[in-house]
């Protein structure tokens, strides 16, 4: 194999390992130019790649820099970004947005000032509206079983206890209320057969 890729002008050598290898500031800005270019990062997250890749941190803290003052990293907007898109797709409360920002490096002031942007009404609002989709699939279980599952799910998404609580036993109240007004809505007929 060598010896044909020789016959043609090549070498059994790649391109790559004739290439003289990158500075470390260099393979630094092109990491996170290619992370950056598929989704935003943190600080943080860019860090802990070049740190994998074991590029001095004298080095990252450099380009790092660098990067920030240009605009490419932003944990503010990044973080705001985050707590809209997260809440609105998946419908999850400031405290597993908080957390999940926490995970990614964000600084707790960042995460607060993000987290601020939902205000209690808009969090209450999204909780109604994930119970409401969910809740004709409990139809049939009893009311406790389905109290359970609703607030379970509401939890998961970072909901406290007391308005998940709230939230399902307005929901199946409102329920209740709809099935007795449909019931008014069509009164008993005599039955012809007797």
């Amino acid at each position: 194999m060598a010896r044909r890729s020789q016959e043609r002008g090549g070498s059994s050598e790649s391109r790559a390992s004739r290439e003289p290898p990158l500075d470390p500031e260099e393979q630094a800005r092109a990491l996170c130019l290619r992370l950056l270019t598929g989704t935003p990062r943190t600080r943080r997250q860019l860090a802990d790649a070049m740190r994998k890749r074991e590029i001095p941190e004298e080095v990252a803290e450099h380009v790092l820099e660098r990067f920030q003052d240009v605009g490419l990293i932003d944990d503010q907007a990044f973080a705001n970004s985050w707590v809209e898109s997260r809440h609105r797709g998946r419908g999850l409360a400031r405290r597993a947005l908080a957390q999940e920002l926490r995970h990614r490096g964000v600084e707790p002031e960042l995460v607060n000032e993000a987290v601020g942007l939902l205000d209690h009404e808009q969090e209450e609002e999204t909780a109604r509206d994930l119970v409401r989709r969910k809740l004709p699939g409990t139809r049939g279980l009893e009311r406790d079983k389905r109290i359970r599952r609703l607030a379970g799910m509401l939890a998961r998404k970072g909901y406290s206890e007391g308005l998940a609580l709230r939230v399902v036993r307005d929901a199946l109240a409102a329920e209740a209320t709809d099935a007795d007004s449909d019931d008014d809505a069509y009164p008993a007929l005599d039955d012809p057969w007797q």
